[in-house]
């Protein structure tokens, strides 16, 4: 049954209703009556043949002039689990925000209506993000693997322009532009409020906050052929990159784009990480911690004191297991993850060392003082009282004062900046 509703006046979306999809794949279109019907029978085709878990299509007219929307209502019609999404406005990021904020689907995906890539890298695509495994999946042309026809001029401006964002947003994702992305429904509700181009620069824009908000991003190589009747105005883009890259900085670097905020609602979504561990398991985990920091500790104790005296030996054993530990203790014991406050704690980490140092150097010099040459064997059993009563003092101050309270909630990384 074909049904036809307004979302908001400048929406209209056509389609088979169906239960919610495991995967929705949005193909964003603009004037392409052309190859619009091909491609769509060979991608649901796919999707019904080969493809492991459920999906829906969504074609996303970008206010097209031709008959487009005419031919994606007839695909609708016609095809179970197609959709048509009509759009009064161009902009493939507006069309991916308007399918992707409504969707039922665990997992969003897009493609490029030319179907440049190759679909059995859907697959691959798409499995991490429902396994959990990982967050936002891109395909990439710039994989030692990929195989890739296009010509040289499209080559240098790809590979010029991932090389910019490397270097002005200290991105790690090798492929920014290739239209085959995918992103875990959750993820995209925590990002979509926060990206704010409506074009070409959504891609960048979605990718560069995802990357900053920790969340985990699955490459996979893909092979690609170049449509050579691509509707993309390349000037135009390439200023409306630099435009989106330009602002993005200043976002960063001034601090409005709430970066920390979205990391910690990031860690809290996670499977397995929905709270802060009670007393209890961070006891547990602490003690494990613990008694691996102090096996490390007593044996470079042993290393060190045979070419330094035992104050030196101990100080600095002490202070390389309590960076160690401080690192530990913070990604598993009390939750955190990123480098979002981690100086901060290694710093505040350190004072708790001096206090822990205090203790040990003390014990040191009280069995000097009773004894002045005690055997090793003595002084390193004094060294592992001194250090159960330290490591209770540093468990007790990292709970209530280095980890005590998060700077941010997850509430604050949902709420729209604008």
């Amino acid at each position: 049954m074909t049904a036809s509703m307004t979302q908001d006046r400048s929406e209209e979306i056509v389609g088979n209703a169906c239960d919610p999809p495991a995967v929705e794949v949005v193909i964003p279109v603009y004037n392409e009556e052309r190859d619009l019907a091909a491609s769509v029978r060979r991608l649901h085709a796919y999707l019904n043949e080969e493809f492991p878990f459920s999906a829906r299509v969504t074609i996303a007219d970008n206010a097209s002039t031709d008959r487009t929307w005419e031919i994606a209502c007839g695909l609708a019609a016609e095809l179970p689990g197609v959709r048509a999404l009509r759009l009064a406005e161009k902009g493939r990021g507006r069309a991916l925000r308007a399918v992707w904020q409504h969707s039922d689907a665990q997992v969003l995906a897009y493609m490029d209506v030319d179907l440049s890539t190759d679909l059995a890298a859907l697959s691959p695509l798409v499995a991490p993000l429902l396994s959990g495994h990982s967050d936002v999946a891109i395909g990439s042309r710039l994989a030692r693997t990929s195989r890739v026809m296009r010509g040289p001029k499209r080559e240098v401006i790809s590979r010029g322009y991932n090389l910019l964002l490397h270097a002005t947003l200290a991105t790690r994702f090798s492929d920014a532009q290739c239209g085959f992305k995918a992103i875990r429904a959750d993820r995209a509700t925590l990002l979509l409020p926060h990206v704010e181009d409506t074009g070409w620069f959504f891609d960048t824009e979605l990718l560069v906050l995802a990357e900053r908000s920790g969340m985990r991003i699955h490459e996979v190589p893909v092979d690609w052929v170049d449509d050579p009747d691509s509707r993309v105005d390349i000037v135009s883009t390439a200023v409306a990159d630099l435009k989106g890259i330009a602002r993005m900085w200043r976002g960063l670097s001034s601090g409005r784009i709430p970066v920390a905020a979205l990391r910690a609602a990031t860690v809290t979504g996670r499977p397995g990480e929905q709270r802060q561990l009670g007393l209890t398991a961070q006891v547990l985990r602490f003690a494990t911690i613990g008694v691996l920091s102090t096996l490390a500790y007593l044996l470079l104790y042993v290393l060190l004191r045979a070419g330094m005296p035992a104050q030196g030996a101990n100080a600095l054993a002490l202070l390389i297991t309590a960076i160690g530990n401080t690192a530990a203790n913070r990604r598993y014991t009390f939750g955190m993850r990123g480098p979002t406050g981690a100086v901060r704690h290694q710093l505040q980490g350190l004072v708790v060392l001096g206090a822990a140092l205090g203790l040990t150097s003390a014990a040191l010099a009280s069995l000097h003082a009773v004894t002045p040459h005690p055997g090793r064997l003595l002084e390193v059993g004094v060294l592992v009282a001194a250090n159960l009563t330290a490591t209770a003092l540093r468990f007790v101050l990292l709970r209530t004062w280095v980890f005590g309270s998060r700077s941010t909630t997850v509430a604050a990384a949902v709420r729209s900046p604008r």
